[in-house]
């Protein structure tokens, strides 16, 4: 039994990723410098790889993201230098980000208006990569469907065209090559048959390159497997984890002799250990199909941190759990075991705590329970009345910037090295200089900053039980942004109030409103490694529970507005839309009840950001709201497109500059922001906020372009 892995984190043990590009981007290192350290980390993948399994690929360290790389390497983009490729993914004018399939790893989204298939053309850029002495690896390449598939600007009459044109570049780039991992997750998505077509033909082309090629796709299942089978390549490597259908639609339809099967059994996305044993009966089933088999994991493992070593979770929760390393280990012996004939399991989860009274609590909601007192148009009324806000009011997503001071600070404390006392001082005063901030700017309605927060999930995680919080747990959200994702392992509920004190405290040194901030409910489990031992969504209302209770004893305190953040609604729709109902009808019903017992005075806000809004702009009307903001500028006009075919009644701030940029905008531009959105949404239902939480930001750049973007509302409401 041969063992493969793929999609080992870059972030590194110590974020020596981020650290080196950050470090480039601050003036520390030169290009030069940058690749070596860059090098180093993949040099480091190749050799956590090698320690393990037998085959896995190179060339998977990139600067910032593999479809941007991938742009370039077909000609759709040409940087003359390193700064013109991160201009593309973080300048003033950078391109679109959004989530990665419905994981929350963000990619740089290709735009090819204006790109003609004839102008594709293959360069391949210089890139750090390590060397293997020993063997050349197969090369690791994103596969041309899913590419053009994930990019924009392409019309479905003319895909097959850039396809085609495409398909010749990677023949003429695979003959330099003996063997290829090629990925094309794209092909678990719903899949055309026009498509269909255009793959076998693309594949077709790829193939006279005379290199071995293995196919993989993960994320689902995939429902054209006779079709993909028939391609003319060596391999593939499909998910039988989250695409469990894929197994019985093989035992089904047989599987090719001549060509091999990679069986993708250990969760490349959740971080429990393999259960060797079921995993060992889909194996001995395949093999009544094909004598070509090979073990691997399924889904890239970058979706995990790096490695269990130095963490403190307690025996029985760490003996259950695997980071990518462990990953690794779990392949190894699953090959070992099935060569040898062993029967052993590692365990799978640890012991669920409590008696149960969550999940009874769970069990016995009503209809009633998801539903708010009073309609829309009764709240609004009432809501307006309590506010008098101006027409376009202004205001931020929630968090400022976490200064080095911020960050210092309360490292310091959980290091123990000053009090609590002296902490929440600290607290008390940053949040005091933020409504002082705030009140210069001359925001309508204001937030505290959230300097207690390291991570709008993870503080959470920290003060609710059922859920462990690690220390060195990071993985990649995008570009060098990391998260440390908790682990929900036991029912959950909260022991105490999270978020009032500071909420309560920002209040009282202003008369303008300020906004209770939560995570919502779907977020908070995508953005963790959740249980898989009862149904997702009752672990959705478990959190929804204990959030209620937050949103209860704000409206006890006098807060009038609270925000329930769901960056994560879009991205956790399944890769299918004929899943898609039974998702959205739990997310929206979680999402219900966090606010069903709110007073019709109290007015519900939401946030959401980097995710294709026009496919679920119904879904999303569902969750009650009274007010959600959206991520606006990367995507254009396109958002504000979608509005044009629905009709939606609830207030909404489109963002009117991107966050992630460090570029201010101007008056100017803001007001052009604003003026095509009134266009398709009364002016009377419209807000004014950046993007996303300026978390990121420097108060040098935070201050004028929240002084602009007031400026811009000023000179509107005239």
């Amino acid at each position: 039994m041969q063992s493969i892995a793929y999609g080992f984190p870059r972030l590194g043990r110590k974020r020596e990723y981020k650290k080196a590009i950050e470090g480039y981007w601050k003036g520390n290192f030169d290009e030069t410098q940058l690749d070596a350290q860059l090098t180093e980390l993949h040099q480091q993948m190749l050799d956590a790889y090698a320690a393990q399994v037998d085959e896995y690929p190179t060339g998977e360290m990139t600067r910032y993201d593999w479809m941007i790389d991938t742009a370039i390497m077909l000609g759709v983009y040409r940087p003359a230098d390193l700064n013109e490729y991160y201009e593309l993914c973080r300048g003033e004018h950078a391109l679109e980000m959004t989530k990665w399939f419905n994981t929350n790893y963000h990619y740089i989204v290709p735009q090819l208006d204006g790109v003609e298939p004839g102008d594709l053309s293959l360069t391949v850029p210089a890139r750090p990569e390590a060397s293997q002495a020993e063997h050349t690896p197969p090369r690791f390449l994103i596969g041309p469907f899913t590419f053009f598939k994930l990019s924009k600007g392409i019309s479905e009459t003319r895909f097959a065209e850039y396809l085609r044109a495409a398909a010749k570049l990677y023949r003429d780039l695979l003959e330099d090559y003996a063997a290829c991992h090629i990925h094309e997750p794209a092909f678990a998505m719903d899949i055309s048959e026009s498509e269909r077509a255009a793959i076998a033909e693309a594949y077709e082309i790829i193939s006279h390159s005379g290199a071995q090629i293995t196919l993989f796709t993960y994320y689902d299942s995939v429902d054209f497997l006779e079709e993909l089978f028939a391609l003319p390549v060596d391999g593939f490597g499909l998910d039988f984890v989250h695409g469990s259908e894929n197994v019985g639609e093989i035992l089904r339809i047989g599987f090719p002799e001549q060509k091999r099967l990679v069986a993708g059994l250990v969760d490349g996305r959740n971080v429990w250990r393999t259960n060797l044993s079921a995993a060992r009966d889909t194996l001995e089933a395949l093999s009544g199909v094909t004598s070509r088999l090979a073990v691997s994991n399924a889904a890239p493992l970058f979706h995990l941190p790096v490695t269990l070593e130095g963490e403190s979770l307690g025996a029985q929760l760490t003996a259950a759990l695997a980071f990518a390393e462990e990953k690794l280990e779990d392949i190894s012996h699953l090959a070992a075991t099935y060569d040898s004939g062993e029967r052993e399991a590692l365990p799978q989860s640890p012991a669920v705590p409590g008696e149960g009274s969550v999940r009874r609590t769970v069990e016995e909601l009503t209809e009633a329970d998801f539903t708010r007192s009073a309609p829309y148009e009764q709240r609004r009324k009432l809501q307006s009345q309590r506010f008098d806000l101006p027409l376009f009011p202004t205001t931020t997503i929630g968090s400022f910037p976490q200064t080095r001071e911020v960050r210092k600070t309360r490292a310091a404390f959980r290091r123990g090295e000053i009090t609590s006392e002296q902490y929440q001082g600290f607290i008390r005063e940053t949040i005091a200089d933020s409504i002082r901030r705030q009140e210069e700017i001359g925001l309508d309605v204001f937030v505290h900053g959230e300097p207690e927060r390291s991570d709008m999930v993870e503080y959470f995680a920290e003060k609710l039980e059922g859920i462990a919080t690690t220390q060195n747990g990071w993985i990649i959200s995008y570009g060098t942004r990391g998260y440390r994702p908790p682990i929900i392992y036991g029912d959950i509920s909260r022991p105490e109030p999270m978020t009032i004190d500071e909420i309560s405290y920002a209040q009282s040194l202003t008369d303008k409103p300020v906004k209770g901030m939560l995570t919502g409910p779907v977020t908070i489990i995508a953005w963790s490694f959740t249980r898989e031992d009862i149904p997702v969504h009752q672990v959705a209302y478990q959190l929804s529970l204990s959030l209620q209770k937050e949103v209860a004893d704000y409206e006890e305190a006098g807060i009038g507005m609270v925000q329930i953040d769901e960056p994560a609604f879009r991205e956790m729709a399944p890769n299918k839309h004929r899943r898609w109902a039974d998702y959205f009808d739990w997310a929206t019903r979680a999402f219900r009840l966090c606010v069903a017992n709110a007073d019709p005075r109290t007015q519900v806000h939401s946030h959401m950001c980097y995710s294709e809004f026009n496919e679920i702009i119904d879904e999303i009307q569902k969750m009650d709201f009274d007010v959600i903001s959206i991520e606006a500028t990367r995507s254009g006009g396109e958002v504000i497109d979608s509005f044009e075919k629905t009709d939606f009644t609830r207030q909404i701030g489109l963002g009117v500059y991107d966050i992630h940029s460090p570029a201010v905008p101007t008056q100017e531009e803001i007001e052009r922001v604003v003026q095509r959105a009134v266009e398709v949404i009364p002016r009377e239902n419209f807000w004014i906020n950046p993007d996303c939480g300026l978390k990121t930001r420097d108060w040098e750049e935070v201050m004028p372009s929240l002084k602009n973007m007031v400026s811009a509302a000023t000179s509107l409401r005239r």
